[in-house]
């Protein structure tokens, strides 16, 4: 699945400069604010939710989707303003809303979704409408999907940043650069300009009046001018926060939050965790292609140690690879991965891997010896710190090698990594198929991992499932067996945590949704 969701280590945000920290945000008209990206959300390509493999805040204020996702996890009307689906789930009807206009003043209607899903055929994010066989124009307002099969998670899929919906015209307009210098949607803000891994300026749609079910604010937004930057380092941000230059930070890191908390004018606030950290293995390249090996450096991992010492105490031990809010996540526990150092010398012992007097460990002549990828974010390099420590112990020793956030992902695709420390933000267990997929190899599937049980477990999975239930099982079984060949190793879920200026915004007491998003920004306000 192409994430990472509104995807995926899910998102954090600050609001700061529009001039790269030069001016204060209290200097800012009232109307104007800077938010940073989350680091997952930095080195995006483009602002092309159908061909993209990366979206960003950017991107659900440009585009409107059919469905949104609660806080509840519940789904709601957007620009659908309700659906059926036949008891057999071999079609979904769609019922569209009235008077809604694209950026260039084109009308969205059901000839717009007719020529959008076809779209998606031969890319990446192909996936969330595979199960659709097509689509039939009901009447202007009205759209019906004829299924391949059921689809137990289609509305989720809808609800994905991946399906805002562009305008026709003017995407079939600039072809491949669409995203780059255009971008038009539905959404409460336009794209005035955007530079790759600097910045996406955005200005409000004053027309927009149709904000969705879990936004108090239907429109226009409230704020008139946003400037989305990316800055890597957690302690700038921070600094720009008590100097004045942010309003707010979003999923602020753990390890930098005491920091925050000292100041007078911040306010904290927590949302449930959206995605883990967690260590890709490189099944293809020696010594991980030994399932020992592999087992041995996840049993190195002290995620207790990493929650408690590095994070404050603040999230959750991860043992697997989905959050736990997940009913996917509740596997049988034999299957968990959890700290047992023991286990992992003796597995290593097993294969030939032998310990000497500084407890460094060798083969036939070769010390094991690997690399560690990670980005440049201070938050990833902390945690690498300790993963190294954490697998020298086992004895297993670990070059680290750190790579800008926005190239890291071209690096992946090369496929010559060992093991890296990764994070995603995704609230649905289909982040398995995303990261683990045959199909996907060198990125997103960083572990390289291809499987024909767990290929033929991924498919049923994805498309053998006729409801929520059975999915939820079939998931469960294909989680398993990941877990049992251990491509990864978990690490720690996170919580969300928003810091804020409370002198300078207004902020919803309740996040309604997963995650801050567009229904956030459209109900956040900047004092007078």
């Amino acid at each position: 699945m192409t994430k990472m969701k509104w995807e995926f280590k899910g998102a954090m945000i600050a609001l700061t400069l529009a001039c790269a920290g030069t001016m204060p945000a209290s200097a800012l008209s009232a109307a104007e604010a800077v938010f940073v990206l989350p680091s997952s959300e930095a080195g995006a390509a483009n602002h092309d939710p159908i061909r993209g493999t990366l979206m960003t805040l950017a991107d659900a204020l440009i585009y409107d989707r059919l469905v949104v996702q609660g806080a509840d996890q519940g789904y709601y009307p957007h620009l659908a303003t309700s659906w059926e689906a036949a008891p057999d789930g071999m079609s979904w009807t769609f019922h569209l809303k009235e008077g809604v206009k694209f950026h260039d003043g084109e009308p969205f209607n059901a000839k717009t979704i007719e020529w959008w899903i076809p779209k998606f055929a031969g890319t990446e994010n192909e996936y969330l409408v595979a199960a659709i066989d097509k689509v039939e124009v009901v009447d202007d307002l009205t759209v019906r999907f004829v299924m391949k099969h059921p689809d137990a998670n289609l509305l989720y899929n809808l609800s994905s940043a991946f399906m805002g919906v562009p305008s026709p015209k003017a995407y079939d307009a600039e072809g491949t650069n669409y995203g780059v210098t255009v971008a038009v949607g539905t959404g409460p803000y336009k794209l005035e300009s955007f530079t790759t891994g600097v910045e996406s300026v955005l200005v409000k749609n004053d027309d927009y009046t149709w904000g969705s079910a879990v936004s108090q604010n239907k429109g226009p937004a409230k704020i008139d001018r946003l400037t989305l930057r990316e800055i890597a380092d957690s302690s700038t941000s921070f600094l720009e926060l008590k100097t004045g230059g942010v309003d707010a930070v979003l999923d602020v890191p753990s390890d930098i939050l005491p920091q925050y908390q000292t100041l007078e004018n911040a306010t904290v606030q927590s949302m449930p965790g959206f995605g883990t950290f967690y260590m890709p293995i490189n099944t293809t390249v020696e010594p991980f292609t030994d399932l020992k090996v592999r087992k041995a450096a996840a049993l190195a991992i002290n995620q207790q140690e990493i929650l408690d010492k590095l994070f404050g105490g603040r999230g959750l031990a991860a043992h697997n690879f989905l959050i736990a809010s997940l009913p996917e996540s509740k596997v049988d526990p034999k299957f968990n991965i959890s700290y047992d150092p023991e286990q992992a010398k003796a597995l290593l012992e097993e294969a030939g891997w032998k310990a000497g007097a500084d407890g460094s460990r060798s083969k036939d002549g070769k010390p094991l010896s690997v690399t560690l990828w990670t980005q440049s974010d201070t938050e990833f390099k902390r945690l690498t710190e300790v993963i190294q420590a954490q697998l020298k112990a086992v004895g297993i020793n670990a070059e680290i090698t750190v790579f800008d956030t926005s190239s890291i992902r071209a690096e992946y695709k090369k496929g010559t990594q060992q093991l890296a420390v990764r994070s995603y933000g995704w609230n649905n267990a289909d982040i398995l198929d995303w990261f683990f997929s045959g199909e996907r190899l060198g990125y997103p599937n960083v572990s390289m991992w291809k499987d024909p049980k767990a290929e033929e477990l991924r498919v049923k999975a994805l498309t053998g499932s006729k409801t929520p239930e059975e999915r939820v099982a079939n998931f469960i079984t294909y989680h398993e067996y990941v877990l049992s060949q251990v491509p990864f190793a978990p690490i720690y879920e996170p919580v969300q945590t928003l810091v804020y200026n409370k002198d300078r915004l207004s902020v919803p007491a309740k996040i309604d949704g997963p995650q801050f998003s567009a229904q956030s920004v459209l109900d956040v306000e900047v004092k007078e």
